[in-house]
């Protein structure tokens, strides 16, 4: 059963991370048929991660009000409209309607439940980190794969159809998710933070909307990142008040008490800046610059998508041998050679796809390394009461990490790719090897010896910083509390 039950939660995760990255090899096609232009591509692939971002962490939570199997019934239809939509576009408006707003709305509901439905169906060490290894690398082979996938159907029928294929993949994922079970019964009761969740959103869209600015109006840029942290640091104000008045927030701060959880996260973000970053900024040159079709620029990324697949498959015995730190911090190292070497060969020689191939190849092979045990350190700090909040914050900074790198590196290379492209191109590249880096010394804060167990019981940190005789004394005045209302 429990198997059965993987395969429609690694194929959810599989096709929301196409949705990410597919597009990039759509840019001229969709410019010309739409009548826009590449900025406004780049603005729909950027929107739709942000949307993500923005409201994975109140899908995580409404899946304590609504069920988990339900949800993620309402994201895949939320989805499948969105496809749809996108497939019969006659402008950008509707593009951005149907991939950035439907799609990325569907894809915050059921992506929680995938890694919580998880996470309650495989409970021990072993199990677990299988499971988590299987979707991670779906993850890591949907947004590898997208750009080949995504190419292949434009260059055969149009990149229209590409839609159509990311509908009929949510029928397949409905079918075969109808004998699902929820472990835990769904609380309709309970409420829902609409404030915490407004601030959020908001103060996250103002922070990346900002820096899509940044190649037009600087001062217009700083004024919206300014407004967007004020906004997120109302945010923290308005959970630390609820909590402090006994009420329930959009997001608890307990989630922020596990070191080890936090420095997690970081890495998550980081890992796919770089990788969405990466595939947009490769994509955009070779489709603007080298005048590549779609079908040539996918082929490239299957060496990425052969690198990410490749460690990927084999998570769950490196996971055994190797502490989780040291595969994080070797896959940033990784990454950072890969990086270096799509930035090198492409400034030193005008090659075309071979000497594209090494880069991206070394790429996928440390992203691959660290996508499982990164997310595994995460889910795995907190009990279960707290796996839908963990779940949505943890995705959400996964989403926000693809959005920032798709507008931060998207907008460097896209400011200059028609007057000075490969300068532009050896900026965006030169910022996602900083990126890297920067996961590499987080990834050095970690614990030496973090094992890939199973769940820290709630209120727990995963290292160590809790009290287990204060969580436990927690544990029976929530029951006393609950049998004085009962009564």
């Amino acid at each position: 059963m429990r198997n059965r039950a993987l395969v429609p939660l690694a194929l959810a995760q599989f096709i929301c991370s196409f949705a990410g990255s597919n597009m990039n090899v759509m840019i001229n096609d969709i410019s010309q048929d739409l009548n826009t232009t590449v900025a406004g591509v780049q603005l729909s692939i950027t929107l739709f991660l942000l949307v993500m971002a923005a409201l994975m962490i109140p899908g995580g939570k409404l899946t304590d009000k609504f069920g988990r199997k339900r949800l993620f019934q309402l994201g895949l239809i939320t989805y499948g409209v969105g496809a749809l939509a996108c497939a019969v576009a006659p402008g950008l408006g509707v593009l951005v309607l149907g991939n950035s707003i439907l799609e990325g709305v569907g894809t915050a509901l059921l992506i929680p439940p995938v890694y919580i439905l998880a996470t309650l169906y495989f409970t021990d060490l072993t199990s677990r980190a299988k499971a988590f290894g299987m979707i991670s690398a779906m993850a890591g082979v949907g947004a590898a794969a997208g750009p080949l996938i995504g190419g292949l159907i434009t260059s055969a029928i149009s990149w229209r159809a590409a839609f159509v294929f990311q509908a009929l993949v949510i029928v397949v994922i409905v079918i075969l998710g109808r004998g699902l079970t929820d472990p835990l019964p769904a609380q309709p009761d309970r409420k829902f933070d609409v404030r915490g969740t407004v601030l959020s959103a908001v103060g996250l869209i103002l922070i990346v909307g900002g820096i899509l600015l940044s190649s037009k109006k600087a001062w217009l840029m700083l004024l919206m990142i300014a407004a967007g942290v004020v906004v997120l640091v109302l945010f923290f104000r308005h959970v630390r008040t609820t909590e402090a008045a006994g009420q329930e927030p959009l997001l608890s701060m307990r989630l922020f008490g596990s070191r080890v959880a936090n420095l997690g996260m970081i890495t998550q973000n980081l890992q796919w800046l770089v990788l969405m970053g990466t595939s947009f900024v490769v994509a955009a040159f070779l489709q603007v610059v080298r005048g590549y079709n779609a079908i040539e620029t996918g082929l490239i990324f299957t060496a990425a998508t052969v690198g990410i697949l490749g460690t990927s498959l084999v998570a769950e015995r490196l996971a055994k041998r190797w502490p989780q730190r040291t595969l994080i911090e070797t896959g940033f190292f990784v990454t950072v050679v890969g990086v270096c070497a799509l930035l090198l060969i492409v400034a030193w020689s005008n090659g075309g796809a071979p000497a594209l191939l090494p880069g991206l190849f070394i790429i996928g092979v440390g992203i691959g390394l660290m996508i499982t045990p990164s997310v595994n350190i995460v889910q795995s700090a907190f009990g279960e009461k707290l796996q839908g909040e963990i779940s949505g914050l943890s995705r959400s900074v996964s989403n926000l990490g693809s959005s920032l790198g798709t507008a931060i590196a998207g907008t460097v290379i896209v400011a200059g790719i028609t007057r000075t492209p490969e300068r532009s191109y050896a900026l965006a590249m030169l910022v996602l090897a900083v990126a890297a880096l920067a996961g590499l010394l987080v990834a050095e804060r970690l614990p030496k010896e973090q094992p890939s167990g199973g769940p820290a019981p709630d209120g727990a940190t995963a290292d160590g910083g809790a009290d287990a005789t204060q969580t436990e004394v927690l544990e029976i005045d929530e029951q006393q509390n609950g049998q004085r209302l009962e009564s």
